[in-house]
């Protein structure tokens, strides 16, 4: 054996005691195999998550355009249904129908008197308008209620026979085609 050039006294001699003094080859190895499997665990959950973030990249791209789609579609039925509700379409349709302008209205007092005289609405009383009747937007009507009071007690003027001034069906409204 080969003695050291130097003897150590003290301090120094109770920790070089400490330090092996063997081959450090063998502690090296299990440490060196325990980093490379960590590097490589860890590169392949970089790997693994990068893919998933870009797969959810996708689908989010793909949720926008569909839902800049559905918008213009919305909006484009909200412009049909505009249009249809303006009051110029609406006294254009009702005219299609044979519909014309009522009379002069009548109004019932709370005492029961009445305040105006009624007047019979007539095709040939009313001349064409050129601009159109202001109507107020309504929303849908409300379903009628099954213990509604019948309005046959309500006496009606008689209306002529003839089809241009006959009332329209009333009914569930025809399905419209969209544009």
């Amino acid at each position: 054996m080969t003695k050291p050039a130097k003897q150590l006294k003290g301090r120094a001699a109770r920790l070089s005691r400490l330090m092996p003094s063997g081959p450090a080859q063998a502690a090296r190895t299990p440490f060196v195999l325990l980093v490379v499997l960590l590097l490589g665990g860890g590169l392949i959950t970089l790997l693994l998550l990068n893919s998933s973030l870009n797969e959810g990249s996708f689908k989010l791209s793909e949720l926008k355009k569909r839902t800049t789609e559905l918008t213009d579609k919305e909006q484009e039925l909200q412009q049909y249904v505009d249009d249809r509700s303006a009051p110029g379409a609406l006294e254009r349709r009702a005219r299609e129908l044979g519909m014309v302008p009522g009379g002069s209205p009548a109004f019932l007092n709370p005492d029961g008197s009445v305040r105006g005289v009624p007047s019979r609405a007539s095709a040939g009383a009313v001349a064409p308008r050129t601009a159109p009747l202001s109507f107020p937007v309504l929303g849908p009507p409300a379903p009628p209620a099954a213990s509604a009071p019948s309005v046959s007690s309500v006496p009606s003027a008689p209306t002529p026979s003839s089809p241009a001034s006959a009332p329209a069906p009333v009914g569930p409204p025809a399905a419209v085609p969209v544009p």
